[in-house]
């Protein structure tokens, strides 16, 4: 007998026991909703499993959070399925025409996504993750097995680590020994900011085609490497609100076909027939429609999938148990069970039609790289600013997105900044063809005017990408010739022993090059008045770096010149051709400004996230987070700059506080406002006004008008819609010659979500302002519609030595909205100066 078969027998015995495949109760060690699990054990849970059944999971790392916790995909199918995954991948990508290099196969699996835990504190989902991949993985389920042979099935068990683990770390610290069902108990009462945003405070689920945030980065690329034939996005709602699937509600957007919008009755079919079984209440076709681009069933919708949300009750406030206003108690249990039952549900009905699901998922895309969407065939981007130009051709790559180049001199299109169809001339130009693989994306995403099946929406009505990115486009009917797009390259070499170096301020890029500068403290100033130097004419705004006073500071200068690739002009002295000199006093040192942002309860946790995340994440400049509640005189003793962006504050209704705020402004400070905090702002009599309804005037109703307040119970929830503005972009007239609007042009497009405009200001400057009605697209109700006219939407409010600069709308929405970036740099950095 050989002596090391004992030891063999052991090691093998030892081995079987290490890689068996455990439950996710067996593996944690406690029953799965009895308490929330933290983000790390998911991560063991799931790299158990592909220690376990590696023939079976595939498990991968794309991405870190912001926080540094990992973002996870398992790709799991038949050990048949697994040995030819990339080639399944590839395959599907074949079926879009994305990728080219041999024909497509048909009779391929279906592709299935599983999105759990966009938003941390509806935490059910990513228990519902290990289940999920568990009765995937388990021999004991037959079931499972049958449906894997014609399934890939891709789960990404949390979306937002960030967001969870900030919600389950703050559970388990506030519960008790047992769950509390009362749901005025703490436990159900979540602090500021909460677990829905990540950290930086985004909502998630609205960053897919924007891309603003690193998780989102991450995930989309490999999205687009696989691109799903069906996309599951899991939610939570109000702990009242029995379950949502699809199908969805309306507006559907019109890009979405009829076989999307038939499957979506499928698969809710098959949802409910286990519902009811069970006794479970539930809801389709309300509330969650599928139009704003950015969503979890969006953005897969109009990339071919069959995108849906499910909406589990118990977001935030359901704790482990909470007692529902029916007299029930939601448990932890019972949402896990929902959750689960849908994902099965999901996976067996993709299953029972794969080669249908196959077959129109080809015919999706067969169309658009034949035909393509919509009316417009051809975007063209005439748009002459660089800085504008990239960026969106940026947007165009993170996307996959083809684009190209275009020339040739008169053809017709639609002018999106002036609303006609008009003759332009393409010279050379950027384009993007509306026949390509992305189709029904480029069309939702360029369409100049959404159309609306229903006036109520869940979201913004407009975000043409043209407004977004201030970029001049015109939509064209015919398809049109497109070539390969060269990037155009800047000269940033700065030949030394120079007197000074010229910088053209008119695009974002040059903001972060310009906040670069003043952390390297290099002196820089800026010409207030267009000018000519050797023959070429400068627009004011141009940034000036002279030698003298940055003698030590020079080989930084060059060396942030190439690396933010700035446009950078040498001159050779001072006296300028036309204009002022540069020891005018129409040119200004801009001084490095300390900044400050209010965050903290009472304000809008987005809002704030988006002001931390611009100056962290894209300028790379400080900035100081301050708590709303614990401001005072003394909180900005070092502070040059006080941004409030939406949100409730306490210190303005309460007059020895505005007092003390108002006299640092006098002394020196700036305050920089949006949205809600600029209405606060007036009713505290800072000196705004916010512009009446003139209607409120007239106290006679007339014969029409009379019987207007006798309304049907049936459409309360549609008569307010007159009064709606979900979010329509208004063209604003600017005064370019005012530092705040340096480096745009005459008009900007602003979104806006509310009827605020504030009234002209004699003693201040009305920097951007509405004459009359210039709606350029989105929805808004009649009656607001007459209200957002005539009227100052961005401002500067001299008081003292300082300032109040006040935008009307939110510059910066969601960190997407690309063109109002520099306004607020400019609010931050030039204004006042």
């Amino acid at each position: 007998m050989d002596k090391r078969l004992p030891s063999l027998i052991l090691l093998f015995i030892s081995h079987a026991l290490f890689a068996q495949l455990k439950s996710p109760d067996e593996f944690l060690g406690y029953p799965l909703g009895s308490k929330f699990t933290p983000h790390y054990k998911i991560v063991n849970y799931f790299n158990q499993a592909a220690a376990a059944m590696p023939q079976m999971m595939k498990l991968e790392k794309y991405g870190e959070t912001y926080e540094g916790r990992d973002l996870l995909l398992a790709i799991v199918s038949t050990p048949e399925n697994m040995n030819r995954i990339e080639e399944i991948r590839k395959n599907n990508l074949r079926l879009t025409g994305m990728l080219k290099d041999k024909p497509a196969d048909a009779g391929q699996p279906v592709i299935i996504w599983l999105s759990y835990n966009v938003h941390g504190n509806e935490a059910s989902s990513s228990e519902v993750s290990m289940k999920t991949l568990y009765e995937l993985l388990s021999a004991s389920n037959t079931q499972t097995k049958n449906w894997l042979k014609n399934t890939v099935i891709i789960i990404d068990p949390c979306l937002n680590p960030d967001g969870r683990d900030r919600y389950v770390n703050w559970f388990n610290q506030m519960a008790g020994k047992n769950a509390d069902a009362n749901v005025n108990s703490r436990e159900h009462s979540e602090p500021w900011p909460g677990g829905r945003v990540n950290h930086y405070n985004f909502d998630l689920n609205r960053d897919w085609a924007w891309q603003t945030q690193v998780e989102t980065q991450a995930r989309i690329k490999k999205y687009n490497a696989w691109m799903p034939q069906i996309h599951c996005d899991f939610h939570e709602q109000g702990i009242n609100s029995p379950y949502y699937f699809a199908p969805a509600a309306e507006p559907l957007h019109e890009v979405i076909t009829p076989w999307q919008r038939q499957f979506q009755t499928t698969i809710g079919k098959n949802h409910a027939r286990y519902f009811d079984a069970n006794g479970w209440l539930y809801f389709t076709k309300e509330f969650f429609d599928l139009f704003y681009p950015s969503y979890g069933d969006t953005y897969p919708t109009y990339n071919g999938s069959i995108g849906m949300t499910y909406e589990q009750a118990g977001h935030s406030q359901g704790g482990l148990a909470v007692a529902t206003n029916d007299g029930d108690t939601l448990t932890l249990k019972d949402r896990i069970a929902h959750h689960f039952t849908t994902s099965m549900s999901t996976i067996e009905i993709a299953s029972q039609n794969s080669d249908k699901l196959i077959g129109e998922f080809k015919k999706y895309f067969d169309d658009g790289n034949t035909v393509g969407t919509g009316e417009y065939k051809t975007y063209v981007i005439t748009e002459t600013n660089t800085g504008r130009r990239e960026a969106l051709r940026k947007f165009f790559e993170i996307n996959g997105i083809s684009y190209g180049s275009i020339s040739g001199t008169s053809m017709k299109g639609y002018n999106y900044f002036t609303g006609r169809e008009e003759v332009f001339n393409a010279g050379n130009s950027m384009a993007v063809s509306a026949v390509q693989p992305k189709s029904a994306l480029v069309k939702v995403l360029f369409e100049p005017k959404s159309k609306l099946s229903d006036s109520v929406t869940y979201d913004i009505t407009a975000w043409s990408l043209p407004f977004v990115y201030g970029a001049q486009t015109y939509a064209v009917r015919e398809k049109l010739p497109i070539s390969n797009y060269a990037v155009p390259t800047k000269n940033a070499s700065v030949v030394a022993g120079g007197y000074g170096y010229l910088i053209n301020y008119n695009a974002f890029a040059d903001v972060k090059f310009l906040a670069a500068l003043l952390n390297e403290k290099i002196k820089v100033r800026m010409a207030e008045k267009d000018f000519t130097c050797n023959g070429k004419a400068y627009k004011k705004g141009t940034l000036i770096v002279l030698k003298k006073g940055n003698e030590d500071k020079m080989q930084e200068f060059a060396g942030l010149a190439q690396t933010y690739n700035a446009a950078v002009t040498t001159v050779s002295g001072g006296f300028m051709d036309a204009g002022f000199d540069f020891g005018s006093e129409k040119v200004h040192l801009i001084k490095k400004p300390a900044v400050a942002l209010l965050t903290g309860r009472g304000v809008n946790p987005n809002a704030a996230g988006e002001v931390w995340h611009l100056f962290e994440q894209q300028l790379n400049y400080p900035i100081t987070l301050i708590n709303a509640e614990e401001l005072d005189g003394s909180s900005l003793k070092d502070i040059d700059v006080l941004i409030l962006p939406n949100g409730n504050y306490k210190f303005l209704n309460n007059k020895d506080a505005s007092a003390e705020i108002k006299m640092w402004v006098q002394q020196g400070g700036k305050i920089i406002a949006f949205g809600s905090a600029v209405s606060s702002l007036s009713k505290a009599e800072w000196g705004l006004k916010l512009k009446k309804d003139d209607d409120k005037k007239e106290d006679k109703k007339d014969d029409k008008t009379q019987y207007a307040d006798l309304k049907r119970y049936e459409n309360r929830e549609r008569d307010d819609i007159v009064n709606n503005i979900p979010g329509a972009i208004y063209k604003v007239e600017m005064d370019n010659s005012h530092p705040l609007a340096f480096g745009y042009d005459n008009n900007y497009f602003s979104l806006k979500l509310d009827s605020d405009l504030y009234e002209f200001m004699k003693d201040g400057w009305n920097v951007g302002v509405i004459k009359k009605e210039n709606q350029a697209a989105g929805f808004v109700g009649s009656a607001t519609r007459e209200k957002i006219k005539d009227g100052t939407v961005i401002g500067v409010l001299p008081m003292g030595s300082g300032s109040v600069v006040f935008f009307a709308d939110n510059p910066i929405f969601r960190n997407f909205w690309e063109n109002g970036k520099m306004l607020l740099s400019n609010a931050v950095f030039l204004v006042g100066q």
